[in-house]
């Protein structure tokens, strides 16, 4: 009997013609009878315990993935909220304070790609920066929330997020601003799987990422300054948070920005590899742009 809880929830295909899939038992089904896509509107409908009752149902048709570039989980939200300096630690090798309250900036949606696909460092870029971060979709709208202690109560799932930053963009020619860093194009691998919130504890997850094979991030969930309840009903306080909408919830320590005596930048040529524990694992080669 196929629960929410074991269901793994993604996109296979090519760029604008994805294919809406669900994982269950490591068979993967053609999920277009229940839905067109994983976007808002299924989200909020409920869908994911549809997907759940049809895999029981046997009614979708098994799909082999072997050889389908994997899409991002999620299709182009309306917009992805990022949350900055969120670990302790990642704080303190930037050398700055902790902040009393998140520290909140945006990323173009357009940006949003599948997590194997190529990242491009943009023209002019130096300072190219890795970020592995836990990504959570939202499910029902979000608005004024009376308190942290219902905000789960509105997330879908969560995914793989790479916050992809240029930091010359983001600091010396910012503006005041971060987002110019932020949003390049590619700037936003996410996935693979969209993992269903009821499976999931957000704040015991392991992170990791390897560029060439060298391990640049290892830490925990636990270290977030704060935590995904805070940061939902925190963002519902300034702004609608819609189903679909990404929540991009902090980095680790280990980015280059915190090693300037090292040479941790990315560049042409370099592999990137990610795994938070129980959401997958992402692979991108670095291109130019």
């Amino acid at each position: 009997m196929a629960t929410a809880h074991g269901l793994r929830i993604g996109r296979l295909g090519p760029v604008g013609d994805e294919v809406p899939v669900v994982q269950f038992a490591n068979t993967v089904f053609d999920a277009r009878p229940v839905t067109a896509d994983i976007d808002g509107p299924f989200l909020a409908r409920g869908g994911i315990e549809e997907l759940a009752v049809a895999v029981s149902a046997g009614t979708l048709d098994e799909i082999e993935r072997a050889g389908l570039r994997v899409g991002a989980p999620i299709a182009t939200p309306s917009k992805v909220v990022c949350i900055g300096l969120n670990y302790h630690r990642h704080a303190a090798e930037t050398g700055a304070a902790p902040p009393d309250e998140p520290i909140v900036f945006m990323k173009d949606p357009g940006c949003v790609v599948g997590p194997n696909d190529t990242v491009l460092i943009p023209r002019g870029s130096t300072r190219t920066d890795y970020e592995v971060e836990l990504a959570v979709v939202i499910a029902t709208t979000c608005r004024y929330l009376d308190s942290p202690a219902t905000a789960l109560d509105h997330i879908a799932g969560y995914a793989i997020s790479n916050d992809v930053s240029e930091r010359e963009f983001q600091i010396e020619r910012s503006g005041g601003q971060w987002d110019k860093g932020k949003s390049c194009e590619t700037f936003n691998p996410l996935g693979p799987w969209l993992v269903p919130a009821v499976a999931v504890e957000p704040q015991a997850l392991d992170l990791r990422l390897w560029v060439n094979g060298e391990q640049r991030q290892s830490s925990t969930t636990a270290d977030m300054i704060f935590p995904v309840a805070h940061l939902v009903w925190y963002l519902s306080q300034f702004m609608v948070l819609r189903p679909g909408d990404v929540i991009n919830t902090g980095t680790p320590e280990g980015v280059a920005l915190g090693r300037p005596d090292l040479p941790w930048y990315l560049r042409n040529g370099d592999a990137v590899e990610l795994e938070i524990a129980g959401l997958g694992r992402q692979h991108q080669s670095i291109g130019q742009a």
